[in-house]
């Protein structure tokens, strides 16, 4: 059965298990986003702009009498006025109240059926669609959707839970160039200082990834990596910072990702350099960038980060709000194993390092924050500091607990399993726990369902007489204690030639700490010259660790 005609019942599914930690957003179980067209007039003459859609919506359940798309209101003089809508060829009777464009199907539809509707409507968009001057001082248009703001000015289901195909036909002033997802199908000029732009994205996307950018860019196409179309658009007085600040670090982004989890999706991949926004937004093949950061100089870690995210968060989805952090965990930690990879382990652990005094931080601010939400209804509340860092360290943590080979091996999994749809955290478990072998049940309720991080206190101590390192180790965090998995690093010194130094090597032993207080012995035949705890910067805690040797009474 083809992936869009079962995912509304897959969906229905995965909110049902899922349903102790869903965001309140209202959905629509009788029908399945399908395919948007959306036919925009926009001038840099005038704030507003005026549209036409056609929402094609898969019906999944026999006998729907209405439907509802997310639709801003008119108010204050922003916001949307909607002058007609359709039904196929017919006036449809609808209400357009609260952000909301609720409208009445006649007739009795069957599942498999397709409702075809039609959408006119014009105004100034609030948010989502700015109309403002670049760096420049030169007009520009930008989309920015994230979480929920694509129904500013466009009607659609806006949730990340109903993925569709979609299309962007803009009529524009001749002079600019227009950038969105997908292919580009068209662009014809009309004759009267006007152009027309078309592009097609033929794989499903949340709604969010959905993007216009409208400016006098300088266009760069720089060939295909794994067969990808690579670009920068920039503003055209960029043009020689924007090739240094985007191509090489996507050049080998998109080189790892495809390697190591699989194809990527998408017709093409643009880097845009855009007004009104900061950092990244990781449009799906069509990437916004804030147009104040572009230097003549690599941003390898900011590009790293949101071309990781047309694996995950675009390709796959998180189908609730709540489970961002599969999202932007995901895209932080990828970040960290692109470093890895090029830059060599030091460098990755000097960034999880960076990333863990942010937890800690976060979490001393607000000790009831945990990494996926419950039940989240406020969209300002979708993103805190935890969902990336805290996030990544889970994933860096899961890879520890079941080996670097099968995390990538569970990783690929995951990749083809659920590519161009959507998932849960539980989801991800299922399948990493079946590349592993292991039970993971607890590994994931304590590091993304439970709010706060391990607190250790622990020491050491050498004793000759019974030839044993005695490890102390005590949870002091308040409420349960965690199923610690911990490495120790004793360091002793090797056997060496009369005539060389001294040589050191440290060997790794393994502990579990799931009790308040406890003591583990580990033999050794002489004193070691260190103990560490956690040598590898493997584990989320913060811990105190120190230690001695005893001898022996009789010296």
């Amino acid at each position: 059965m083809p992936r869009r005609r079962c995912l509304a019942a897959v969906v229905a599914l995965l909110c049902c298990a899922s349903a102790a930690f869903a965001d309140t957003y209202p959905r629509q179980p009788a029908v399945d986003a399908f395919h948007y067209v959306f036919r925009l007039e926009i001038s840099d003459a005038r704030p507003e702009i005026a549209g036409d859609a056609t929402v094609d919506l898969l019906v999944v359940r026999d006998n729907v009498s209405e439907v509802a798309l997310d639709l801003a209101t008119e108010n204050g003089g922003k916001g949307m006025t909607v002058s007609a809508v359709t039904l196929g060829d017919r006036p449809a009777p609808y209400v357009h109240k609260d952000n909301r464009l609720t409208i009445q199907i006649a007739g009795a539809h069957k599942a498999g059926e397709h409702l075809l509707l039609g959408v006119a409507y014009h105004g100034a968009p609030a948010n989502g669609l700015r109309l403002i001057p670049n760096k420049y001082g030169e007009w520009s248009a930008f989309s920015e959707n994230w979480p929920n703001r694509a129904r500013e000015w466009l009607p659609m289901i806006d949730h990340p839970y109903d993925k569709a195909t979609s299309e962007f036909i803009v009529t524009a002033p001749a002079k600019y160039q227009v950038v969105s997802n997908g292919l580009l199908i068209e662009t014809r000029d009309l004759g009267d200082g006007r152009r027309l732009t078309h592009w097609k994205q033929a794989i499903p996307i949340a709604s969010w990834l959905n993007a216009v950018g409208i400016e006098q860019f300088d266009v760069h196409y720089a060939g295909r990596v794994k067969d990808v179309e690579l670009s920068t658009w920039v503003a055209h007085q960029d043009r020689d910072a924007g090739l240094l600040y985007f191509e090489e670090p996507a050049r080998q982004a998109l080189d790892f990702f495809s390697e190591h989890i699989g194809p990527y999706s998408y017709e093409k991949l643009a880097n845009v350099a855009a007004a009104g926004i900061n950092g990244g937004t990781e449009h799906a093949s069509a990437i916004f960038y804030g147009e104040r950061g572009v230097k003549p100089e690599p941003a390898t870690g900011l590009v790293v980060h949101e071309i990781a995210h047309q694996w995950f968060g675009d390709s796959i989805t998180e189908t609730d709000w709540d489970h961002v952090w599969l999202s932007e965990g995901f895209a932080t930690y990828f970040t960290h194993l692109f470093t890895e990879h090029y830059s060599g382990r030091d460098a990755m652990v000097e960034g999880l390092k960076r990333d863990r005094i942010n937890v800690f931080a976060l979490e001393k601010a607000d000790p009831t924050l945990a990494v996926i939400h419950d039940n989240l209804s406020d969209m300002s509340k979708v993103l805190n500091r935890l969902i990336y860092q805290k996030g990544g360290w889970v994933l860096h943590m899961l890879r520890g607990q079941i080996g670097t080979d099968t995390f990538w091996a569970g990783i690929r999994e995951y990749y083809r399993t659920y590519r161009n749809g959507s998932a849960t955290t539980a989801d991800f478990e299922r399948v990493m726990e079946k590349a592993s072998g292991q039970d993971l049940n607890w590994f994931f309720r304590q590091w993304l369902y439970r709010a706060g991080s391990p607190v250790v206190k622990g020491s050491w101590q050498y004793n000759a007489a019974a030839k044993q390192i005695e490890i102390d180790v005590q949870q002091l965090q308040p409420g349960d204690v965690y199923r610690l998995p911990l490495e120790i690093g004793i360091t002793t010194e090797s056997t060496a030639r009369p005539d060389s130094a001294p040589l050191t090597q440290t060997r790794l032993e393994r502990i579990e700490s799931a009790e308040r207080h406890k003591t583990f012995t580990i033999a050794a035949d002489t004193a070691p010259l260190a103990v560490t705890l956690d040598p590898n910067t493997s584990t989320l805690m913060q811990a105190e660790f120190s230690g001695h040797s005893v001898l022996p009474r009789d010296r």
